[in-house]
């Protein structure tokens, strides 16, 4: 039987602009309350939210005059800054559609991007102009259609800014774009889209961790949908008023949905104001909490894998922090506890959450009235519905705690994936009534099939390990792995093993650790059944790769363990 959320709600039928400011010109909450600060300069570079609303319509107007019309793709390659909301919110204002690319990427990966989601301008970081533009030439983009975005710039905020002079090697800066037309900006009337529900307003590509990464189309309805989910959830606060003394720090890529929904739309929105860091650095964003009391901390694994190990912790003070939660890839009970021990009066809980690129962000969250358990991700979010699927798709799993494939549904859910019907077809299911579910990939199970019943994720189906028959979940592993003091980080993969599978572990030491494979081998034997001890062995390592978002790149580490053995380094019989 299918699960549905306890909360429901009519959905605005407005762009995403729309739901943000109100109106395009209009007096607006929290107008004048400064937004966004850039953390390293937050007394000269900052924009309150009128400044933010008014410098995306500038960006907007340039870029209708340079020819995006409604539909148009731009692409957005950069590190975080304090203008990168607004130029995202300027694209959807003149009627296109923002993709933005991971910052990290080589000139081949952008040129993917670039050519699949048929981008007609891009928005170049300058640290990452070489890049760009070998991709750009690859693709057949032209310079004049690429904007340089230096967030060193003063803001652009008045009728006569201070403007940085053009650049020696000819490309335009992104300022160009609002050089002239602050005045024009005041009463101008931005695009809305005749049908939000059907009318693109992001293509967010998927992590690409077990294929070519593919464009997710979501429209402003659905962006708005889960906006509106988080804002109604969080309007259940004992506290109604708790969001007007939030700050948060936005160290995590908003090119990427997680941060993207909430720094550019849920934040604004209420008016929480967001310091932002360019990319992530653990001390510095320790720095940045005790410099400006920072309240909520949005995290991936990784870095709450740093909170409850890194000495450096110790160093600094946190207690301006109220709340901690994590999103895009599982998190280990032992890791939550070790944050939350940082905390020793108890008031600060991590809480897990759970979503997915194909459902705008959000799909399971807590009520703030209510106890969390650090193993699950909680409940369903507003307007979404969920059921658990056998594997072969056709029977619905009706017992509680028993696992299977998570399929979800509701108003966030995306259009499809972008120029590719095969994949959307493999990943929807349409039922009779004409209720499309997204087949998720994640194994769950669901404590009860009562309102407001709690879900666990297992792991993914793809990297499930299958040993004699049983399967392994990975995330299970490393959760008992990073329970040994020892450990600093850790992943599991599934290797070929007499014919079957088995599991081997990727570890980084904690410093000054002299841990063995056959010391980590005996203490794992002793917690985990036979089935799921380490017979593919352990690989000590300086990093495990992870994308931004957190996820562990087992393709990566599935290479290095062919590597591995084919230099005769298989694991031994014993292990």
């Amino acid at each position: 039987m299918a699960l549905h959320s306890r909360w429901s709600e009519p959905v605005q039928k407005c762009s995403l602009q729309q739901w943000i400011f109100g109106s395009c010109n209009g007096p607006m909450e929290y107008a004048d309350k400064a937004i966004y600060f850039d953390a390293d300069r937050p007394d000269t570079h900052f924009l309150t939210k009128s400044q933010f609303r008014h410098l995306a319509k500038q960006v907007a107007l340039g870029l209708i005059k340079q020819g995006v019309q409604q539909g148009s793709r731009v692409l957005v390659f950069s590190a975080n800054n304090v203008y990168f909301p607004s130029v995202f919110l300027g694209i959807l204002m003149a009627g296109g559609i923002f993709t933005g690319a991971n910052p990290s990427f080589t000139p081949r990966e952008l040129a993917y991007q670039l050519k699949n989601s048929e981008a007609t301008h891009m928005f170049v970081h300058a640290g990452q102009l070489p890049t760009a533009l070998q991709a750009a030439e690859e693709v057949g983009l032209e310079k004049e259609k690429i904007f340089v975005l230096d967030p060193s710039v003063l803001p652009p905020v008045t009728a006569n800014p201070t403007l940085p002079a053009a650049r020696a090697d000819g490309l335009r800066l992104w300022t160009e774009l609002v050089a002239d037309n602050y005045e024009q900006a005041k009463t101008w009337q931005w695009i809305e889209p005749q049908d939000p529900e059907s009318a693109g307003c992001c293509l967010n590509y998927s992590s690409g961790t077990t294929g070519v990464p593919k464009g997710v189309e979501i429209t402003h309805s659905s962006y708005v949908a889960n906006g509106s989910g988080v804002v109604l959830m969080s309007g259940l606060e004992p506290d109604p008023d708790h969001h007007k003394n939030q700050k948060g720090l936005a160290f995590l890529p908003m090119y990427h949905a997680y941060a993207q929904t909430y720094y550019i739309s849920i934040y604004p929105m209420m008016g929480i104001p967001a310091y932002i860091m360019p990319m992530f650095d653990f001390e510095k964003m320790l720095q940045h909490i005790q410099k400006f009391g920072i309240t909520s901390l949005l995290c991936v694994p990784p870095i709450l894998v740093y909170l409850s190990k890194h000495p450096l912790v110790k160093k600094y003070d946190l207690r301006s922090i109220n709340r901690v939660s994590s999103g895009a890839a599982p998190l280990s009970h032992e890791v939550i506890r070790g944050v939350e021990k940082l905390w020793p009066s108890g008031d600060v809980t991590v809480k897990q959450g759970w979503g997915m690129t194909e459902v705008t962000c959000t799909c399971m969250t807590w009520d703030p009235r209510s106890v969390t358990d650090p193993d699950k991700v909680g409940e369903l979010a507003p307007n979404c519905s969920a059921k658990i699927m056998e594997l072969d798709g056709k029977t619905q799993i009706t017992e509680p705690n028993e696992r299977g494939e998570l399929w979800v549904t509701g108003p966030t859910l995306m259009k499809g994936y972008w120029k590719n019907p095969g994949a959307t077809k493999d990943t929807i299911s349409v039922d009779a009534d004409g209720t499309r579910w997204l087949k998720t990939g994640d194994i769950a199970y669901v404590d009860s099939f009562k309102p407001g019943a709690i879900f666990h994720i297992v792991d993914r189906i793809k990297e499930l390990i299958k040993v004699k028959g049983n399967q392994v979940a990975p995330a299970e592993l490393e959760a008992v792995l990073l329970d040994h003091p020892e450990i600093a980080d850790a992943a599991v993969i599934g290797i070929p093993y007499e014919g079957d599978e088995a599991p081997r572990a990727y570890i980084v030491k904690a410093p000054g650790s002299d841990l063995t494979e056959k010391q980590l081998v005996d203490w794992m034997d002793a917690r985990v059944a036979r089935y799921k001890r380490l017979k593919g062995g352990v690989s000590f390592v300086d990093m495990i790769p992870k994308n931004p978002s957190g996820k562990i790149l087992r393709r990566a580490l599935r290479d290095k363990a062919k590597e591995e053995m084919a230099a005769n380094k298989t694991p031994s019989a014993r292990l």
